[in-house]
């Protein structure tokens, strides 16, 4: 008999997996250990090896093998292999384009840990390669960036897992607070607070000579090519683009992405044709003056500081996005029996006190996790990939609240109220919204699907 190896595996099961991509979120086998034996270890690609790759990219290394790893930034990505070299003994390949790491037939699985607009021509891209995938949140820059990835994910089968690790860590908290709500601790939910926060400001950031080793017209991709500014430690470029409606959606995308897909997954709102029906700006600032929805500085930083976005579902709970509140960063969750408030650090509330007493069914967390025990978010992706279950932040569930997210920001650009049909996935009776559904992309960098 032959010996079925694991890429063959892989190979063979691709078919079935890409029938499971089309259920809802479930899990259908038993977890899985990553492989012991080196020769049957999976061969990893790392796109992008900036500062968030420091925590993805050991992680993803006690899993697989890393050969290769990609960043237009040369110095990230010398770092990113010296790492590499530390943690497994070997010195991987460095490549500015990450197409040669989708080239390798050889590798199995790519991190993606770019900015948010390079996130999906690059995971699309992957899976249309054969390459299971692990991207950072927020995995799209536009609501037709997610109709997209779920497209090419359905189609190809492969394992995706987006990075929003309060599905699995933090302490189990968030897991443990959708527990309490499905056991009906807090009875029927009425109203959702997510505190996210707001983004930073800046003042005047001057245009700057591009630092020596950084592709900045590479960098910039799909998005409109302008200067390179820098000054301390504001920027258009690196961990600072998030301030930046260019490529990023600041605090409604990169902190939306965690406590909006906590909020929509408790309250049940985020399966298919499931999601938000309406959004009504009630705050809006912006450091910047803003005509049509676009800035008229280009300078500094132009995503909101501060918002209040309420956000009506089908089900009748109301949810408000906001940049502050009393109870600080995290998600407060009020029912007609009683509130609790969950954050990273702490939980609080009677609803929680009383656990003491009256403790959770033996088997509620896991069931919250589609039946498994909670693992660290990187071993749940290599789980899945032996198995080819969903993972545990899948992109279709993601891409139903980062919906949301998306749809606040247009409300929170054009200032105005806005109705959502999540069945046809429409804004409704309002085109000049509903075209910024998507973002022209620039020559060169557009989206194939």
């Amino acid at each position: 008999m032959t010996k079925q190896t694991r890429r063959r595996f892989l190979q063979t099961t691709s078919g079935a997996a890409a029938a499971a991509a089309t259920v809802p979120y479930i899990f259908t086998a038993a977890s899985a250990r990553a492989d012991d034996g080196q020769d049957e270890r999976p061969q990893l690609g790392c796109i992008g090896t900036g500062s968030r790759w420091g925590g993805v990219g050991p992680a993803a290394m006690r899993h697989a093998d890393c050969v290769a790893v990609c960043d237009v930034d040369r110095a990230h990505a010398e770092k990113g292999a010296n790492r590499v070299k530390q943690i497994q003994g070997h010195e991987p390949e460095i490549h500015e384009a990450y197409q040669k790491i989708l080239d390798r037939k050889d590798i199995d699985v790519v991190t993606i840990v770019t900015p948010d607009h390079w996130h999906t021509k690059i995971a699309i891209e992957a899976m249309q390669a054969g390459k299971d995938v692990y991207c950072e949140k927020p995995l799209t820059l536009t609501i037709e960036e997610g109709k997209q990835i779920c497209q090419v994910a359905k189609a190809t089968g492969r394992v995706f897992q987006v990075g929003t690790q309060q599905r699995t860590e933090m302490g189990q908290r968030f897991l443990q607070a959708i527990a309490m709500i499905r056991d009906g601790r807090i009875g029927d939910v009425q109203k959702v607070t997510c505190n996210i926060g707001g983004s930073p400001t800046s003042g005047p950031i001057p245009v700057a000579e591009v630092p020596s080793g950084l592709n900045w017209d590479l960098w910039l991709g799909q998005a409109p090519k302008v200067d390179y500014r820098h000054k301390g430690k504001n920027t258009r470029c690196h961990y600072e683009f998030r301030w930046w409606y260019e490529y990023s959606g600041g605090k409604l995308t990169d902190w939306g992405a965690h406590h909006v897909d906590i909020a929509q997954w408790a309250i049940g709102q985020n399966g298919p044709d499931q999601g938000v029906a309406s959004l009504e700006p009630v705050l809006v600032e912006h450091p910047v003056e803003f005509v049509g929805g676009m800035p008229q500085q280009d300078d500094r930083y132009n995503t909101s500081h501060k918002f209040h976005i309420k956000c009506m579902f089908p089900n009748g709970v109301e949810m408000n996005i906001v940049s502050n509140s009393s109870d600080g960063n995290g998600i407060l969750f009020e029912g007609t029996k009683g509130r609790f408030h969950v954050a990273r650090g702490r939980t609080k509330g009677a609803p929680f006190e009383a656990l003491k007493d009256n403790p959770l069914p033996e088997d509620a967390i896991a069931q919250v996790y589609g039946g498994k025990q909670p693992t660290s978010h990187m071993q749940n992706f290599f789980d899945c990939i032996k198995s080819r279950d969903l993972p545990i932040s899948d992109v279709f569930t993601h891409h139903r609240a980062l919906t949301t997210c998306h749809l606040a920001n247009i409300c929170v650009r054009l200032n105005r109220p806005l109705k959502w049909d999540p069945k046809t996935q429409q804004i409704i009776g309002d085109e000049e919204a509903n075209a910024w559904q998507s973002r022209e992309q620039r020559k060169g960098f557009e989206i194939n699907v």
